[in-house]
């Protein structure tokens, strides 16, 4: 960590499993950082928890290094997950998180209904949907995303939200605006947020940030998503730069220069700094392979994989039937027989079927009409994997390098420095 430089952007990560915060330098450097982990499930979910994770790395992060030359700070949360306030900025009930679907079915089909078919507010699990769900309680002003009350809570005067969160509650990037179809799906436009550019300024900061030291000059800026975040936290900003998650499930994202948007592979576009990020995410990944092997076997497994004799197995890794992307078939099945008896031939089998599930996506969003992929960094656990990561780049013929950073709050910073610098 370089200390000896001044922060000069903040940003604040609210992920699933706690808090993080990140002070960068004028050069990108990472100056200072502070994190602090939930303690369950319970406090994932709870707003409280959020702010008083909040404030205390931000406090503990003015004592690691000093935040008098800090220009901006920003957010990102959790894709999708939704609160209800009342007029005075408070929850009202319980939060809807991402992975929550809808609990009511008719909110749904009316949304079915009324929203475009290309629009990524439509199903079960759609900001949208959750939000309209929750506006319906006694007492509710607005409904906004996880990184937007964290906002209000470091001085926002108001609700805003960015244009990356706000895609899934069905604001149309196109227009600018949120559309006339929303009410008709059941939600008073006035009780959303008003929707910024991811990174851009929107008031000076106040309350609690001018309390720990941030100077007056200091602007509150608009945040993204997690996912948006951790993609620009690698240092991939190029056209044709992609980056590869290989957590439970597979997530690949490409930098292009149009918007893709193909709801019947689950792929959509977000608008970050001066390109356009695609994605999709497929079943497959690191989950099955926990499932087949375990954790503790790993190692010993890596080590008899022979990849100059590619097995030939064919097999699609799967722990149920039902792929989203790149194949988009709820019945899909599993192929993963014939099974050898050698686990290590067995393992290089799932590890080669993965590899193609990733090539095949990457070719997938190129079929679809973005850009070519030009180079791929790599996240989540299986980045350690150095021979699945020499299989991976001969089977996608590109530069692999190497990422920036893993921490999503790195990102948000670097939009606050993208931004200040505009």
């Amino acid at each position: 960590m370089t200390v000896n430089e001044p922060a000069v952007a903040i940003g604040i990560d609210i992920g699933t499993s706690g808090v993080r915060t990140v002070a960068l330098s004028q050069e990108g450097h990472v100056v200072g950082f502070t994190a602090m982990a939930f303690a369950g499930a319970s406090e994932t979910r709870s707003p409280a928890a959020w702010w008083e994770g909040v404030r205390s790395c931000l406090t503990r992060l003015a004592s690691e290094c000093s935040l008098s030359c800090v220009r901006g700070i920003a957010v990102d949360g959790t894709s999708g997950t939704v609160l209800a306030t009342d007029n005075a900025g408070a929850p009202v009930g319980d939060v809807l998180m991402y992975n929550e679907p809808c609990p009511d079915a008719s909110i749904v089909a009316r949304i079915a209904r009324e929203a475009p078919l290309e629009s990524p507010a439509r199903g079960a699990h759609s900001g949208l949907a959750r939000a309209v769900h929750l506006s319906r309680r006694a007492g509710v002003s607005h409904v906004m995303h996880q990184a937007d009350w964290v906002l209000l809570q470091l001085g926002l005067s108001k609700p805003a939200t960015d244009e990356n969160n706000a895609l899934k509650t069905g604001y149309d990037l196109n227009a600018s605006t949120w559309p006339a179809w929303i009410e008709a799906a059941g939600l008073a436009i006035d009780e959303l947020p008003t929707v910024y550019r991811a990174g851009e300024p929107i008031q000076m900061v106040g309350g609690f940030a001018a309390a720990i030291g941030l100077p007056s000059s200091c602007r509150l800026h608009a945040g993204t998503t997690d996912g948006c975040a951790s993609f620009l936290a690698t240092g991939a900003s190029e056209t044709g730069d992609g980056v590869t998650a290989l957590g439970s499930t597979m997530v690949v994202k490409l930098a292009s220069d149009r918007p893709i948007n193909a709801p019947e592979y689950g792929v959509y576009s977000h608008r970050v700094l001066d390109f356009w990020l695609v994605g999709g995410a497929s079943n497959s990944g690191g989950a099955v392979i926990r499932a087949l092997f375990g954790d503790d076997r790993l190692t010993q497994l890596t080590e008899k994989l022979d990849t100059d004799h590619p097995t030939g197995l064919q097999y699609y890794p799967l722990l149920k039937p039902g792929e989203r992307f790149p194949i988009n078939d709820p019945s899909y099945p599993p192929r993963l027989e014939p099974r050898p008896k050698d686990d290590a031939v067995f393992f290089q089998g799932v590890l080669e079927g993965m590899t193609e599930i990733e090539r095949l996506g990457y070719g997938r969003l190129n079929d679809l009409g973005a850009a070519q992929l030009r180079t791929v960094r790599t996240v989540g656990g299986g980045a350690k994997n150095l021979v699945w990561t020499e299989m991976r780049q001969c089977a996608l013929g590109v530069d692999f390098l190497p990422s920036r950073s893993s921490e999503a709050a790195v990102g948000t910073a670097s939009l606050v420095l993208a931004e200040s610098g505009r």
